[in-house]
């Protein structure tokens, strides 16, 4: 069996970083993803479901300083459901996404001066022609001793869409 769930969203309000008694960092998420289709009657169709994203330890530091309200994101992650009683003994249920890795894609609001200071490498600038190799491996890599390789590369030409045959 296998319970893998990969999401791009933006994020409906700014994380809020919480310690746990044990001093484990974490964040819940709300994460907005949309889909669109065009209906039988020709008007074009929306739907917006809502995730509940819980993110832990140097993951969950991260999303509370560099993500925001509107930021495009990236989890990979399982689908898990917990139940607890409330005050009046009636058992609740929720259902969250715990995410394994994160990818910045960007979106967000920039502070006031519009400028990059609180964005995460990847969304900073880079020099014209040149893209960030990407920084995020999963954890089971990282523990193997795979590092991310963040030398600048090359970005690939634009194809010439007449030359193309169709």
């Amino acid at each position: 069996m296998w319970n893998q769930v990969t999401l791009v969203g933006n994020l409906g309000q700014d994380p809020e970083l919480k310690y746990t008694t044990s001093g484990k960092a974490t964040t819940t998420l709300s994460l907005a993803t949309s889909e669109k289709w065009m209906g039988k009657d020709g008007q074009m169709q929306e739907k917006t479901e809502w995730h509940r994203v819980v993110l832990w330890d140097k993951m969950a530091e991260n999303g509370a300083k560099y993500l925001r309200k509107g930021s495009t994101v990236l989890f990979v992650g399982k689908n898990a459901t917990r139940s607890w009683e409330d005050q009046q003994g009636v058992k609740k249920y929720t259902t969250e996404i715990i995410a394994k890795d994160m990818k910045f894609l960007g979106g967000g609001q920039q502070n006031q001066q519009g400028n990059q200071q609180n964005q995460p490498p990847a969304q900073q600038a880079r020099p014209q022609g040149q893209a960030l190799a990407s920084q995020t491996f999963p954890p089971a890599q990282q523990q193997q001793g795979f590092a991310p390789n963040p030398a600048p590369v090359a970005a690939a030409a634009a194809p010439n869409l007449d030359t193309i045959p169709f």
